[in-house]
């Protein structure tokens, strides 16, 4: 079955490629030219729903599955934030490095050294007939500090709940356990097969 993403993320292609190996994934800039897409929702499942249904109007045929996901993190000393805005926390055109180095001087700003955290992920699936969101979680502490360089985003500064290491230090094998894209994707994969 073919899953076009609604996204040109590497990381996340990369990781969802990972978790769909029983699906040809192709993100959809490999079949139209990138477009942007206004996610103006309040929550990551409107963003998710908004990124799937724009690729699947822009494809322009009946014959796909879109897949978005929509995801970020929330901290506690911060007031929640970067939650729905996290790809866009330093900025419009912020890179993942400089979004990670402003949510740490953000926590730095309160005088903690870290704080309760976690990830949400939002799944949305977009077809002809139907659309289907799902959502995963993983808690854990945001640090005011980057720890090691592996995986992207966020990555460096937050150690998952149970865990020493950061999901910058992490095998690859255990964040795919643990991921809340990866917790979204085990109930995603349920509405695909019986799609």
């Amino acid at each position: 079955m073919r899953l076009v993403l609604a996204t040109s993320n590497k990381g996340k292609v990369k990781e969802i490629k990972a978790l769909c190996k029983d699906y040809e994934v192709i993100p959809y800039s490999e079949l139209i030219e990138e477009f942007e897409i206004i996610e103006d929702g309040d929550t990551f499942k409107e963003n998710a729903l908004i990124k799937a249904r724009a690729v699947f109007k822009a494809l322009n045929t009946d014959d796909v599955i879109v897949l978005a996901d929509d995801s970020g993190i929330s901290v506690e000393v911060v007031g929640g934030r970067p939650g729905i805005f996290s790809a866009r926390h330093a900025g419009s055109d912020a890179s993942d490095k400089d979004n990670l180095y402003k949510l740490i001087e953000d926590i730095k700003a309160t005088g903690h050294e870290n704080s309760p955290a976690f990830y949400t992920a939002a799944i949305a699936i977009v077809t002809k007939k139907s659309e289907f969101t799902v959502h995963g979680w993983m808690y854990g502490t945001a640090l005011s500090k980057a720890v090691g360089d592996g995986g992207f985003g966020y990555d460096p500064m937050f150690i998952p709940l149970g865990y020493k290491n950061t999901l910058g230090e992490l095998d690859d094998d255990i964040k795919r356990k643990l991921s809340h894209r990866a917790k979204a994707l085990k109930l995603a994969r349920i509405i695909l097969a019986s799609l």
